[in-house]
């Protein structure tokens, strides 16, 4: 059987609104043919400008974005193929950790009820069993039961976040997908959510969709990443060789425009593109317009990924070749 998760050229279309620069019922190409295998105990990091789609991947892996092509491979079990009802014993198994946790937590409820809220759902637990297991969840993240009684409004921001990782790790998933989980959080906390993760997923095996902008903490984190521009995937592969020694412009373009680059990687490059997202022309790579290594290919035909070396895909007619 396979094992872990095969993502097989995932595609997600919206209808235009007019919020999206385009006439009213006009497909929008959210993601197209995304495709990558994230195996078990490992972290896959997923990165990009806003609006490349960073979010709408993670959303449509958990289904909790209607996809319109492709295939979401768990344990071999086509996910994109299956109804609620069928979904549901596959959701235990993949969690999501939202971008703001502030959001994500019902400010009236205290911090005991929404780290036991998927207990009551999930598990057949009685009321001192739930309280057993929303204090080891709680001591599992680095708090203490002292706070199971206070409100959102009372916790630090990497208390909120801590809180919303017990809350994902009630039902005992598999997979984890962390939105930004460090964003809005300063240096100090960063390193000690990054620090959490790692040693949860040492202990229990976890394997996690680490969605960032932050190339430093995906670097810290994730054995491997995907850089995803407009929808596209641009490249993919281990993250030491991807940082490196990135062989699509884009991808060194992101790493140029660090304010503080990423130990041991700093090419010089383009900044990323900063226009309004709008879908590419027919047939064009949808980075030519600001890509300094255009040629008139690139105009007309659209990049496959294809193997860059052993262990990397990418997306372009003219990579860079690797430094001496």
């Amino acid at each position: 059987m396979i094992s872990g998760l095969r993502v097989e050229n995932l595609s997600v279309e919206y209808i235009a609104r007019r919020r999206l620069r385009r006439a009213r019922g006009e497909t929008h190409k959210a993601l197209t043919d995304i495709r990558f295998t994230l195996a078990p105990g490992e972290t896959l990091g997923i990165v990009g400008e806003s609006g490349s789609g960073k979010t709408t991947l993670g959303h449509a892996v958990l289904r909790m974005t209607p996809v319109a092509r492709g295939r979401i491979l768990w344990d071999g079990v086509d996910l994109a193929t299956l109804g609620d009802r069928e979904l549901r014993p596959y959701r235990r198994e993949m969690q999501l950790v939202f971008q703001d946790p502030y959001e994500a937590m019902n400010p009236r409820m205290s911090v005991g009820h929404i780290v036991a809220e998927p207990l009551f759902l999930a598990c057949d637990l009685d009321r001192h069993a739930r309280r057993a297991r929303t204090v080891q969840l709680l001591h599992q993240v680095g708090l203490d039961e002292s706070l199971l009684g206070r409100h959102p409004r009372a916790l630090s921001g990497g208390q909120r976040q801590r809180v919303t990782l017990a809350r994902a790790l009630a039902t005992e998933p598999r997979l984890l997908v962390l939105d930004e989980p460090t964003s809005g959080l300063d240096v100090s906390l960063q390193a000690r959510i990054l620090n959490l993760l790692r040693d949860l997923q040492t202990d229990k095996g976890l394997s996690y969709l680490f969605i960032s902008h932050d190339l430093a903490a995906v670097s810290y984190v994730a054995q491997h990443t995907l850089v995803l521009f407009q929808g596209r995937m641009m490249e993919q592969g281990p993250t030491d060789a991807l940082l490196r020694h990135p062989a699509h412009p884009y991808t060194a373009a992101l790493l140029a425009a660090l304010p503080a680059p990423v130990p041991g990687c700093a090419p010089k490059g383009l900044a990323p593109a900063m226009d309004p997202i709008t879908d590419p022309a027919p047939g064009a790579c949808v980075y030519y317009r600001w890509c300094a290594r255009a040629q008139p290919r690139c105009r007309v035909e659209v990049p496959d990924a294809t193997p860059f070396d052993d262990h990397r895909l990418v997306a372009c007619h003219y990579p860079a070749t690797r430094d001496p």
